[in-house]
């Protein structure tokens, strides 16, 4: 159990430490991520820029993700429950238009005038404030990787342990502070689990956010 998103960032900054994780930069998953990622790149030293993907939900049950898809493009897709469900490739195709165009939208939104990082032969940390199905985690995997990176590290305060698994299979390394049996949503791991605003989720862009 966190506190709040202060408290698991220096958690998971200190178990990123004990692994000796070496990298170049943190890229954090707005909104939830910033507090988080802030705190990792200011405990190592690191430059702190955003990620971003979008879920793309069923038909009739938006909050049943089938996939996700990143600004840039980049889809996962849960190609079991899409054949399950019978979901349309025309439907994946338009709804992951408008999912990647909210996503564009984000990073631009946070990140303002600056220039994209680039990651061409970089270690890349991911960070997110945890992750549930994982689907929006892969998609920025995919879109980290396809940017060139060398190396690709998933950091989490807390994650289910099969969600873990199958990030394994898509980054080079995953680090979870706590992997609990019984899983539901990531706010039950914190105390305080408030929404980051916009506004907010900017300042953490600041080195002194």
């Amino acid at each position: 159990m966190f506190t709040d998103r202060t408290d698991a960032g220096e958690q998971l900054a200190d178990l990123l430490d004990d692994h000796d994780v070496e990298a170049d930069i943190v890229l954090a998953v707005p909104r939830g991520g910033l507090p988080v990622g802030r705190i990792v790149a200011d405990s190592l030293g690191l430059p702190l820029d955003v990620v971003a993907a979008r879920k793309i939900g069923a038909p009739g049950n938006r909050e049943l993700a089938i996939g996700a898809v990143a600004s840039d493009g980049s889809v996962w897709l849960n190609r079991t429950l899409i054949d399950d469900l019978g979901v349309s490739e025309p439907y994946i195709e338009e709804r992951g238009e408008y999912e990647r165009a909210a996503a564009l939208d984000a990073v631009e939104r946070y990140r303002g005038d600056r220039a994209p990082p680039d990651l061409r032969g970089k270690t890349v940390l991911i960070v997110d404030d945890g992750v549930a199905t994982g689907a929006t985690t892969m998609a920025c995997v995919k879109q980290v990787r396809n940017a060139g990176a060398e190396r690709i590290v998933v950091a989490v305060p807390v994650a289910p342990v099969e969600t873990v698994e199958r990030l394994r299979a898509e980054a080079d390394e995953v680090i979870c502070v706590e992997t609990p049996p019984h899983f539901r949503a990531v706010g039950q791991f914190y105390e305080r689990f408030d929404q980051v605003s916009d506004d907010e989720a900017t300042t953490f862009l600041t080195p002194e956010g």
